[in-house]
């Protein structure tokens, strides 16, 4: 049982050390920062990471997301049915917008971004597939925390000047298995993005629902 719980710690260090790499290349001091790791721990397991792929070394010496993610990715999005469900609604609803649309389910206390499709506008925001993000700020978070509702809005919740507008993916049974929404600049969103978009929103919902 020692054991065990030991090689479970090894690998919950390792993947926060991964987690940390996802915002960016990062020297190793920033990856104890990040993490909390002892320095010692940290460079071991980092260095661990290199030599399976999933971690490479940059050129000035700290440590960046490895190629073997790469095929990973791919690999794990191929046993979702998420891209063929909901990469053409997605698609549609950033041409009805004009804003970028994502698609988001929950992974514990957080949300992952599984597909994101950005909008035009020079000026709009972006949200990288893969990304982690908190339930308990922005519209599609809430959705995915319980919050029931046709659709749900933000306003400078997560991130200053961004709004958004979500609303639930449900299965066959009712349950809530994602959240679609979109996100823009206030500026253009404006204080109540909901009314302008959040038919828009509930309706790409419902094809992604039909499509699964």
């Amino acid at each position: 049982m020692e054991q065990s719980v030991r090689s479970v710690g090894v690998l919950d260090k390792s993947v926060a050390l991964l987690r940390a790499l996802a915002d960016g290349p990062t020297p190793l001091a920033g990856l104890v920062a990040a993490t909390g790791i002892p320095k010692p721990t940290a460079h071991r397991l980092a260095t661990a990471l290199v030599a399976h792929g999933l971690v490479r070394r940059t050129d000035d010496g700290g440590f960046a997301l490895g190629a073997e993610l790469v095929g990973l990715g791919r690999a794990a999005a191929e046993g979702w049915p998420w891209g063929d469900a909901a990469g053409p609604a997605l698609a549609a609803l950033v041409e009805a917008t004009g804003e970028s649309a994502q698609l988001y389910v929950r992974e514990g206390d957080a949300r992952r971004c599984l597909l994101s499709r950005e909008s035009t506008h020079e000026l709009r925001t972006i949200v990288a597939e893969g990304v982690r993000l908190p339930l308990s700020q922005g519209s599609a978070g809430r959705i995915l925390a319980g919050e029931a509702a046709a659709w749900v809005e933000s306003v400078e919740e997560r991130a200053p000047g961004v709004a958004s507008v979500s609303a639930p993916v449900r299965d066959a049974s009712g349950a809530v298995v994602a959240a679609v929404g979109i996100s823009g600049p206030v500026d253009r969103l404006g204080p109540s993005p909901g009314d302008r978009h959040g038919a828009a929103v509930a309706a790409a919902a419902r094809k992604i629902e039909a499509a699964l």
